[in-house]
């Protein structure tokens, strides 16, 4: 009876404080194999199977995600396309920045962080804080699922005349990244779409298993952090420039979570247009400009997964504090 207390006060605490202790599980994992000279061997051999298997944990969350939601319920509202305007609004500012004016070096490092962070979808675990926020859950996860496209389809044309892949033409750089977005981010919405119509036992045990897509989550958040800290340990910047990154990620959430608010405002909808155009999946973000822009670059949206988390635990703090109380003084959690 003590040991399954002990168990149950451990998930307790694990769920709790899920994003603390999966950001300190990837740092000390990372310090382990990469200062340790006996493990150099073993940093060798998982060092590749870790960057084969993050897309993978990606589409698993986004497929596991998809497959709890109800089709049916789906379908675009007036704020959905103004925040998907100024998103597209605020690449199109940062690419004529960049191509206008020929960045380079570190400038380029600096736009590229923020680039990542602007163009990435908006994440999946937006629509459980809206939720929990009294907004709009159906809203969120239709955003959800066009915010993908949009992100699908804006990826494979700026990244390439960024950065121009060796002996590759646009053309050719389009179809490739676009392949590969579309893998990450396109094909588990179809999969789910197909599981949940016609392959009820397994959509049946998907959602039977409580909590699939939060572990799957907790393991890519550690995944994606022994990637960021491995970026900063190895970056041949100053700190004062990784400093300045981190400034800068801060700066764009603000930006972003206000933006949203205020377009929202016009649709009676401050809360979801805020969580649609500001909490943003940082995986999906770290991993393509660790793969298609410099490396250093996935700073910014490393450190950009702890401001949104801020900010998110601020606003279900406020909410909760202006939650009505009860005749017993308990806050009514209904």
């Amino acid at each position: 009876m003590v040991q399954k207390n002990w168990v149950r006060d451990l998930l307790d605490f694990l769920k709790e404080w899920t994003l603390p202790v999966a950001m300190v599980a990837g740092t000390v994992i990372y310090f382990i194999f990469a200062f340790i000279p006996a493990l150099d061997g073993g940093a060798a051999f998982f060092g590749p199977i870790i960057d084969d298997i993050f897309p993978l944990f990606m589409f698993l969350i986004l497929f596991v995600t998809f497959c709890k939601v109800d089709f049916r319920r789906l379908r675009p509202v007036g704020w959905h396309l103004w925040v998907g305007v100024f998103q597209v609004l605020f690449v199109g500012i940062v690419m004529w920045v960049i191509l206008t004016f020929r960045v380079e070096g570190e400038n380029l490092i600096l736009l590229e962080s923020v680039l990542a962070c602007i163009i990435g979808p908006c994440a999946a675990a937006a629509a459980v804080v809206t939720s929990k926020l009294g907004g709009n859950l159906e809203e969120m996860t239709s955003y959800t699922f066009l915010s993908n496209f949009l992100t699908a389809a804006l990826v494979p044309i700026c990244f390439p005349l960024i950065e121009p892949s060796a002996g590759m033409d646009f053309l050719a750089a389009f179809t490739l990244i676009l392949y590969k977005v579309c893998l990450v981010l396109v094909v588990p919405m179809l999969l789910a779409y197909i599981v949940k119509h016609f392959i009820h036992p397994l959509h049946q045990w998907i959602v039977s298993v409580r909590d699939l897509s939060f572990y799957l989550w907790g393991v890519s958040l550690a995944i994606v952090t022994g990637t960021t800290v491995k970026n900063i340990v190895h970056a041949e910047s100053s700190p004062a420039f990784l400093v300045a990154i981190a400034g800068l990620g801060l700066l764009l959430c603000l930006v972003q979570f206000a933006v949203g608010r205020y377009v929202g405002h016009f649709f009676h909808r401050t809360q979801e247009a805020g969580q649609a155009l500001g909490q943003k999946n940082t995986n999906f973000a770290i991993w393509i400009a660790y793969t298609y822009l410099h490396p250093l670059s996935s700073v910014g949206p490393g450190c950009y997964i702890l401001w949104q988390n801020v900010i998110n635990s601020i606003e279900i703090w406020e909410h909760d504090r202006k939650r009505p109380m009860p005749h017993d003084g308990v806050p009514n959690n209904q």
